[in-house]
């Protein structure tokens, strides 16, 4: 039996799973680096230890010490099926008859970067910055398609001394694809744990980053909350409609709208010079995330849309109303139908970034 086993990034994020089957195991083979996180668990085993690079031997070394009918424990960090020896061994272990095997999944970098920069993944993708196996044009045809689809993205292996042209390459597309404000989370592993830093895509360049960094950039709704990354899945939150927006929604329904700036109003401008007026009360209210800068007042249970200037844009407008009047046929859908608004918020929010 062979148990590929991923030890997480560090010895306090190992499952108990991992900890059973080293302890059950008869030999360890793993990275030179990585047996410091399991030490006390290996007393009294056949212990094997490789170099980088040695992946292929390591995987051949498992198979023969396991046809000695020996259980053996091959042992990678994070996850064994992202980036590590899970996908070694099932490449080669078709040359092989009556091998057992047993994959132990760990918590992998992604998992472990997000979990200290708050909740920034969504729909996301995982993609490794390192050209030792794979073509740079391939890197970056997955870096284009994870973009252009608006995918939160997290970047393994980014940069080392040697190796700067994927990154560079990768940056090139996406700063032409993503706004340069899109926020960016970065987790760089040090012998004291991990170093944390927030930056937007602009500035991603000038940040200290080397292989052992994973970098988590956002989509276009991600922002920042109370210093963390947070990328919304867009949850209904319950609200009573304003007397104000029912008075207001009552005349949208019967077209009796502003069209652009609307100068005549005492309080013009609210936002900016030009705003565009026409949804004077949002028809998203409360959509009770920050993406586009509104907050919560804190303590008063009252959504603030003071820093959100995104809803008097006019092509924010103009996408709103290509589908709104196809959801809201009564003022009470504001919150009756908030799901299929919340939708079309999002919709937009995409287009409207991109």
């Amino acid at each position: 039996m062979i148990s590929v086993i991923g030890i997480g990034p560090s010895r306090e994020n190992m499952t108990f799973r991992a900890e059973k089957a080293i302890k059950a195991a008869d030999v360890i083979i793993t990275y030179k680096s990585y047996i410091k996180n399991i030490e006390d668990l290996v007393a009294g085993k056949e212990i094997i230890l490789k170099g980088m690079g040695d992946e292929i031997k390591r995987a051949e070394l498992a198979i023969a010490k396991s046809k000695e009918g020996k259980r053996v424990a091959l042992v990678s960090s994070g996850d064994p099926g992202i980036f590590g020896m899970g996908n070694v061994l099932f490449q080669i272990i078709g040359k092989y008859s009556g091998v057992e095997v047993e994959v132990v999944p760990g918590v992998t970098a992604v998992n472990y970067a997000a979990g200290i920069l708050g909740a920034p993944l969504h729909d996301f993708a995982v993609i490794s910055f390192s050209d030792i196996l794979t073509p740079i044009s391939e890197i970056k045809k997955k870096v284009k398609a994870a973009s252009d689809a608006d995918f939160v993205i997290a970047v393994y292996n980014p940069l080392s001394k040697t190796r700067t042209k994927p990154f560079e390459e990768s940056l090139k597309i996406l700063l032409e694809t993503k706004k340069p404000e899109t926020i960016v989370g970065i987790v760089r592993s040090t012998d004291e744990g991990a170093d944390v830093s927030i930056t937007t895509l602009d500035k991603l360049a000038d940040t200290k980053i080397n292989m052992s960094t994973t970098i988590i950039i956002g989509n276009s709704m991600t922002y920042l909350q109370e210093g963390y990354m947070v990328t919304p899945r867009g949850y209904r939150v319950s609200y009573p409609i304003h007397e104000l927006s029912r008075e207001f929604y009552e005349r949208y329904l019967e077209g009796d709208v502003n069209e652009g700036p609307n100068l005549g109003c005492e309080y013009y401008p609210c936002h900016h010079h030009q705003q565009n007026c026409k949804f004077c009360y949002c028809p998203f209210y409360p959509c009770a995330e920050g993406s586009t800068g509104g907050k919560w007042i804190k303590d008063k249970g009252v959504w603030s849309c003071e820093d959100c200037e995104w809803i008097h844009n006019d092509d924010t407008v103009e996408c709103i109303q290509t589908k709104l009047p196809n959801i809201l046929h009564d003022v009470d859908d504001l919150k009756n139908k908030k799901k299929e608004l919340l939708k079309l918020r999002r919709e937009c929010i995409n287009i409207t970034r991109k």
